[in-house]
């Protein structure tokens, strides 16, 4: 796999798994219990798009390992 390549897998890894772990640990006003006037009660409390982003990259990355492995068999 050339570089370009390379990058251009791991990305598309990267945001497809950023889909998959953004519904993780996220709690609505409704289920927290503390709905402002003219707030949706399904918006998200606090995301945590840092922590979230660090456990994408991790993912993305042990996936692209195993990719590389099994590339190089």
């Amino acid at each position: 796999m050339t570089i370009p390549m390379g990058i251009a897998v791991y990305f598309t890894m990267w945001w497809i798994v950023l889909f998959a772990v953004l519904p993780f640990g996220v709690r609505s006003h409704d289920e927290h219990g503390s709905t402002l006037q003219g707030t949706d009660p399904g918006a998200p409390v606090a995301t945590h798009m840092a922590v979230k982003a660090f456990w994408t990259t991790l993912i993305s990355a042990l996936l692209f390992a195993a990719l590389l492995y099994y590339m190089s068999l």
